[in-house]
């Protein structure tokens, strides 16, 4: 089977890795394409996982997402009529849905955040297949279109299924620098080009950054920036920034503490037993609600609520087959293959 994969946002080069790992392990041959944005290609040279750069951000504007979505889109779809893939699968890509329709491509999408309204009315309505964690109620999504059996919900986060086949690497932290006597905080600034952004996430993440590198003496704050932008600002201060993408959940694993603004990273640190907070100001996902319940995620209300403690073992992490998510990414094309 040919199988295409696009990655267009940073964490889902890591998600991507083993489950490509994977489907090369069945005998598929798989290609990626990637989009320039933040450290995705970075992070697919380090993996060395091999691909094709494809297209752009199009910035925080919607006339700018527009085009660049209009562009990519027409040439990813160039591109899939040409390869005729047996199937196209990505996580949040707006992309990839309508250039695998255009080619005639079974396309599975995958998401765990339903409140991004924009890209889930496109690709809700585009996707051969939905998946999505079973956290999120069907009636939250049949306002985009999505509903059985199209939409298929699998237990559990999918950090769960992938971070079981994550090596983590124990010399990342050296890699930076850090004292591994000292207490570790990884920070992640808010997605400041995403159209669900709230300005006040920023400003309750600053006010902790803030917190974090005055105590530069107790705490080593490791910053990883989104943005250029974000870049520039921590020029001068004590924070360490890594000079080139860095292995996210092997830097959550070296951690005492978590603070991003995104939601990739926290679900990681609630996998792998790393007290988290969320500053994130927009109305918070169906996922985010149950790790908070079930005391796996805090919600950030002030700079002083992050604990500057060391981490605690705890319980080891919790893990499920990562060939369970495969199969059910795999189901259109198989059924397809059978009916032909």
């Amino acid at each position: 089977m040919r199988v295409w994969v696009d990655v267009t946002n940073s964490p889902h080069a890591v998600i991507f890795r083993p489950l490509i790992g994977r489907l090369r392990s069945r005998g598929h041959e798989v290609t990626v394409t990637a989009r320039e944005f933040a450290q995705t290609l970075g992070l697919l040279e380090r993996f060395g996982i091999p691909h094709r750069a494809v297209g752009a951000h199009g910035g925080a504007g919607r006339a700018g997402k527009a085009r660049a979505m209009a562009g990519r889109s027409a040439a990813l779809a160039r591109m899939a009529r040409r390869e005729r893939f047996d199937l196209a699968v990505a996580h949040g890509s707006t992309d990839q849905p309508l250039a695998a329709r255009l080619a005639g491509t079974p396309q599975v999408t995958m998401f765990d955040y339903e409140f991004a309204a924009a890209m889930h009315h496109w690709n809700g309505r585009l996707a051969t297949r939905v998946l999505v964690p079973d956290a999120i109620p069907e009636r939250a999504l049949a306002r985009y279109g999505m509903r059985p059996p199209r939409l298929v919900r699998y237990r559990g986060l999918k950090e769960e299924y992938y971070l079981a086949d994550h090596r983590i690497d124990p010399a990342v932290g050296a890699e930076l620098g850090l004292d591994p006597s000292r207490l570790v905080a990884v920070l992640r600034p808010p997605p400041e080009v995403t159209l669900y952004h709230r300005g006040a996430s920023t400003e309750l993440f600053a006010a902790t950054l803030d917190r974090l590198l005055d105590a530069a003496s107790e705490v080593q704050t490791v910053v990883l920036p989104r943005t250029a932008a974000q870049r520039e600002a921590l020029v001068g201060r004590p924070a360490i920034v890594p000079g080139r993408p860095v292995d996210g959940p092997s830097l959550v694993a070296a951690a005492d503490l978590v603070v991003s603004a995104g939601g990739t990273m926290n679900r990681e640190a609630a996998v792998l037993g790393v007290p988290a907070w969320t500053p994130f100001a927009a109305r918070l996902g169906a996922v985010d609600r149950r790790l908070i319940a079930e005391g796996r995620l805090r919600r950030l209300e002030r700079a002083d609520d992050v604990v500057l403690e060391r981490r605690a073992c705890g319980e080891p992490p919790r893990f499920r087959d990562p060939e369970h998510l495969l199969d059910l990414i795999l189901a259109p094309a198989a059924a397809r293959l059978t009916r032909s």
